[in-house]
């Protein structure tokens, strides 16, 4: 399925990364969707004339790798469990084609905006960032936990592909072949068949993919890749408001199963 992707992709006009500099959207509002790997081509035939695709060094899907911190008892991820509309993450990712890396610090607020701070740093700095002075100076002076409490958590990995529309006003991330680790618990999780579609916009405003997905009934839908993560590799932490989400995805996930066996 992911060649299909892949040759769909081609077809696009490109954006290179240095042209994505102008579209950051660092302070905005965003929408996620779910859906399977099996929809995504007829989700990208739909978008082709409308959206460029980031393209490096000839290639259009990316490979991600994440590592979220939180404190031992998981604060960051209660916040958001407890569905407190004011909360932050803090994250280390590496841009592993590019070999770029940043420590970013997410804040949302209680009006849904997103804003997201971050410095660069070494790859090597990746799982290490509190044993070095000018990141953790980074964090103290965005983050409202101490630097001392925090630890490695959650891991992800994941391939991408960004989108961005004409007037390059929004920018669109897929994620699939999303694959979890947690430092702390040793446990593992797999996800294959799901993509995470996350539209980036500075504000509600119009969209030619909204309209898009509403014409294939595919709704937006919150969701937390730390905390997807979190509940799949914790079996010990608190998740009664993530039961609902969890039995939505095993239920896309197993429609995809059936469709590929048509």
């Amino acid at each position: 399925m992911w060649q299909n992707v892949s040759s769909l992709l081609s077809q696009f006009r490109p954006i290179s990364l240095e042209e994505m500099k102008t579209v950051k959207l660092m302070n905005r509002v965003d929408t996620k969707y779910l859906t399977t790997i099996d929809k995504l081509p007829e989700i990208l035939q739909q978008l082709q004339q409308h959206y460029f695709v980031q393209t490096i060094d000839g290639r259009q899907i990316t490979h991600y790798q994440t590592l979220y911190y939180d404190t031992p008892d998981v604060k960051m991820y209660i916040a958001h469990q407890d569905g407190q509309l004011t909360r932050q993450k803090i994250r280390t990712r590496i841009y592993c084609d590019s070999q770029l890396a940043f420590c970013e610090i997410k804040n949302k607020n209680n009006k849904k905006r997103t804003k997201k701070k971050r410095i660069e740093i070494a790859t090597e700095q990746y799982g290490s960032i509190l044993s070095f002075p000018n990141i953790t100076d980074f964090i103290r002076q965005y983050l409202r936990y101490n630097t001392d409490q925090l630890t490695p958590q959650v891991e992800n990995q994941f391939e991408r592909i960004t989108l961005v529309n004409d007037q390059r006003t929004e920018r669109l991330t897929i994620d699939g072949s999303l694959r979890f680790s947690n430092r702390a618990t040793h446990l593992s999780a797999d996800i294959p068949p799901l993509i995470i579609i996350e539209l980036k916009q500075d504000g509600f405003c119009p969209s030619y993919f909204k309209n898009v997905l509403l014409e294939m009934r595919i709704p937006a839908y919150r969701i937390s890749k730390y905390c997807l993560g979190t509940i799949l590799t914790n079996p010990t932490v608190k998740q009664n408001r993530y039961k609902c989400k969890i039995y939505y995805i095993n239920k896309l996930i197993k429609s995809n199963h059936k469709n590929s066996e048509l």
